[in-house]
């Protein structure tokens, strides 16, 4: 008598080859959040405590964060305030480098001005800014001209002479006028009349062959820098001038 077969009864069981994946996924996003929430006041302390997270986590391998951190705490702040610090002495010394070497420059004009009798039309002085060497208009100009005068022109060359520096620094001449309206064809007003007169003053120091025009610039303020009051012939006269501005060479 032939045996019944058994039918044979297969269950059917879920695949649950996707929970091991999704288990070290949960772990890596664990570990990340540990990360991120300790990255924002990092100290010794929770530095080990995030290694051993880690190292515990992972195996097979030497972790990189199982290795303490190379800077102890608080160091690496110390080390940038002393590199602050020391950048803070070095642009200092710089300065007063450079304002010893102006006031090296003023000392020269000086014996330039003393020499030649032109402490009334001349002067010198250190600001902020520079070497500030100021020239009343009337030994150059006439009243109402930009022009520079002929018997003017060879004190303007002996001027330049003064202005060859080693290293060369930028130099702005500047025009001023007093607040007496101009009334003539050639300039329609006091700012004109500045700018011209600081640019023809340029003209007459570039063509010297030892100075490089492009350090050179001109610039115009009319009756606008008043250095006295306009309301006497004398604060007039203080007002119409030509300043020359040597600047400091730039801090490296």
């Amino acid at each position: 008598m032939a045996r019944k077969k058994k039918k044979q009864h297969h269950e059917e069981h879920m695949d649950e080859s996707w929970l091991v994946p999704y288990a070290d996924i949960l772990t890596l996003l664990l570990a990340l959040f540990i990360v991120l929430f300790a990255a924002s006041n990092v100290d010794a302390q929770k530095f080990q405590a995030i290694a051993q997270a880690f190292n515990q986590s992972f195996t097979g391998g030497t972790g990189v964060l199982e290795f303490p951190s190379p800077t102890p705490s608080g160091e690496m702040e110390q080390l940038d305030v002393q590199k602050e610090k020391s950048n803070e002495e070095k642009e200092e010394e710089q300065r007063k480098m450079e304002q010893e070497k102006l006031e090296q420059i003023q000392e020269k004009i000086n014996d330039y001005i003393v020499a030649n009798n032109l402490g009334s039309e001349l002067k010198t002085t250190l600001t902020d800014e520079g070497l500030l060497v100021t020239i009343l208009n009337d030994i150059f100009f006439d009243s109402g001209s930009a022009e520079i005068r002929e018997k003017d022109k060879q004190l303007a060359r002996e001027m330049s002479e003064l202005l060859v520096m080693k290293p060369p620094r930028n130099i702005i001449v500047s025009g001023h006028t007093d607040n007496i309206p101009i009334n003539n064809s050639s300039y329609d007003s006091n700012w004109h009349l500045s700018v011209m007169r600081a640019v023809n003053f340029m003209k007459i120091l570039s063509e010297n062959g030892s100075l490089d025009a492009k350090a050179f610039s001109a610039k115009g303020y009319g009756e606008f820098k008043p250095v006295a009051s306009n309301d006497s012939k004398e604060g007039r006269q203080k007002n119409r001038r030509v300043e020359v501005l040597i600047l400091p060479n730039e801090l490296k």
